[in-house]
Order: structure tokens, then sequence, then C-alpha cells
């Protein structure tokens, strides 16, 4: 199999981040031809791809904001816009993920990997102080009638137990902070449940202001 590389999204890459995205969330409805022109419209920098041979197999999305505004309690439909990126805000320092999904056949294989690793090279570039994202905790349905979702992801963080989604963002550099209900409803494995986490930046310059290049990803 040929490497993969990531690069930035371009409106050429819509139709087939619908069907990629469709594929890798059967029972939750992908975003419309115009969230997507949105998204790429408001934040250009922050859309990321990741693509073998021509063919699209991985997609990283990602807004900027102020992180007071949102850090008591959010949902992805408030903090996202719905899917629009509207609170997208390019005063803030946090680089906010709002989604991340790699073709089923390919999980294991790096890709997500390099999708991360495209986030951390943006929040580098532009200054940012740190990532926070809110990932799905799939594994949870299976232990919601014996404990919290809370502790269900401490339990993941101490090595107790493994969760799909959130092992590989630990073994990626986050650090968990807390759990929120209600992010996704919709997401019945996760029971609406999501694990919030933060990488922070070890290059961020406070005395510098944020930076936004045309062109990051090379």
């Amino acid at each position: 199999m040929t490497t993969p590389r990531i690069r930035h999204t371009r409106p050429a890459d819509i139709p087939a981040l619908i069907a990629l995205q469709a594929r890798v969330y059967p029972t939750i409805p992908p975003w419309s031809r115009r969230k997507l022109g949105e998204q790429l419209d408001v934040f250009p920098q922050g859309q990321i791809v990741a693509e073998i041979d021509g063919a699209i197999v991985g997609c990283a999305s990602a807004l900027v904001v102020l992180w007071d505004d949102w850090c008591d309690s959010h949902s992805w439909q408030d903090i996202t816009g719905a899917g629009t990126f509207e609170h997208h805000n390019p005063d803030g320092r946090t680089l906010y993920g709002a989604e991340v999904f790699v073709d089923p056949d390919l999980r294991g294989s790096g890709v997500g990997h390099l999708l991360y690793e495209g986030r951390r090279m943006l929040c580098r570039a532009m200054n940012l102080k740190r990532i926070i994202a809110c990932g799905r905790l799939p594994g949870y349905h299976r232990y919601a009638a014996d404990m919290t979702a809370d502790l269900y992801a401490r339990k993941v963080v101490w090595g107790d137990l493994r969760d799909p989604v959130l092992s590989f963002q630990l073994k990626e550099g986050f650090s968990y902070l807390s759990v929120v209900p209600d992010y996704l409803p919709e997401d019945t494995e996760s029971l609406g449940y999501a694990s919030v986490i933060v990488w922070l930046n070890p290059e961020h310059d406070p005395a510098r202001p944020t930076h936004f290049p045309e062109h990051i990803l090379p």
C-alpha cells in the first residue's frame, strides 16, 4: 500500500468526504455539501484530509475558539454551529477538533496518527496554546449499567479498560479532562457522552499573536 499523506481539504474533495463519512457513521447523517463548503470558507487552514493514491481515506476538521466561552458544557451542535463553524474566532487560542474519521478498512494503518499530527502542525504553525476535542466513547454502552461515563473514561486512562477512541487519543499524547453528557445524542454507542481531551502546544509563545499562514501542510 502506498504511504498515506495529508494535505488541506479542497472543495473538490467534498463528494468523497460525504461518501466516506456515511461509511464510517452509517447511523449518523453525514455533513451536507453546504456545510462542508462553509467550513472551508470560514477556516480553510483547519480542514485536513488524508489520501492514498489520490483517494480520500480520512478527514480531520477544526475551528479556533475562545475556550472560556465553551468550557463549562457544550454540545457538538452548539460549538460547531451545527457544522457551519460559525463560532470560529481568530482571536482564540484553542484549536477545537470538530471531527476525525478514517476509512474503516484502514484503521490501525497510521492514517489516524497522520491526521492528529496534522492538527499538531496547525497548532504549532498558528502559535495556538492547545488542541481541545470531545471524543466519542464507543465502548461505554457495554459498561453503562455498571458505571458512570466518567468512571469508564478513568478506567481507560488507568489501563483497566480499552476504548477504541479514547485509548488511541491517549496514545497520541492527549490528556483526559472530563466527560460531557448529550454531546452527540444520536451516538448510541457512547450514549451521547464524550470525553474532553487536551494537548498543550510546547512551542506556544504567549508573547506572540496567533498567526494564520495561508498554507501550513506540505
